[in-house]
């Protein structure tokens, strides 16, 4: 979590300048295409809001010209498949800002015995941001993913048994299903 696309140099939440929020994805493109993370990004929110602010705009950005072409292709078809205008801008990569702490795996931090667990494993907020644990947990906690996924990840995640146990009980409510204790 961070803010890009402006021009106001370290940004803040509340001195963000021209800045938006934004997410930044780290991704090896042998195990997931440019093309998949932006069908990911079309499903993941409706681009047919205008945005109340540059803050919360809708950015898409690029760092070659393969990636703006495939952006550009997609927000094209979103817009054919909509039939309604899309206010998703694209745009060319900037200088990335990572957010405060405070804005950083917002589920997790939630959830104490949870943040406990991975602050144990991660104590420097840096590497708890980079975890790809931690990003997951937080993923599950907010409602995404499946619980057969989850089941079959827990035991990489670093977690104390009452904090697999804390993750199963949040994610089965927030899912949808049922899961045994690991006890």
């Amino acid at each position: 979590m961070g803010y890009a696309g402006g021009t106001t140099e370290d940004p803040t939440y509340y001195s963000l300048g021209d800045h938006t929020e934004t997410v930044r994805v780290e991704y090896d493109p042998a195990q997931v295409s440019y093309q998949k993370l932006l069908d990911v990004f079309w499903d993941s929110h409706n681009p047919t809001y205008p945005p109340v602010s540059r803050q919360y705009a809708s950015l898409v950005f690029y760092h070659n010209e393969e990636q703006q072409r495939l952006a550009q292709e997609a927000r094209q078809r979103e817009q054919t498949t909509s039939g309604s205008e899309i206010f998703t801008e694209i745009v060319p990569a900037s200088e990335f800002y990572l957010a405060e702490d405070y804005h950083q795996k917002y589920y997790l931090r939630q959830v104490p015995e949870l943040i406990a667990d991975m602050s144990a494993s991660y104590p420097e907020t840096i590497d708890l941001v980079a975890s790809t644990a931690a990003a997951r947990i937080n993923g599950y906690l907010g409602g995404h993913g499946t619980l057969k996924a989850l089941q079959e990840q827990i035991n990489s995640f670093g977690l104390s048994p009452a904090g697999k146990d804390k993750l199963l009980e949040i994610a089965a409510r927030k899912l949808g299903g049922i899961v045994c204790s690991l006890k």
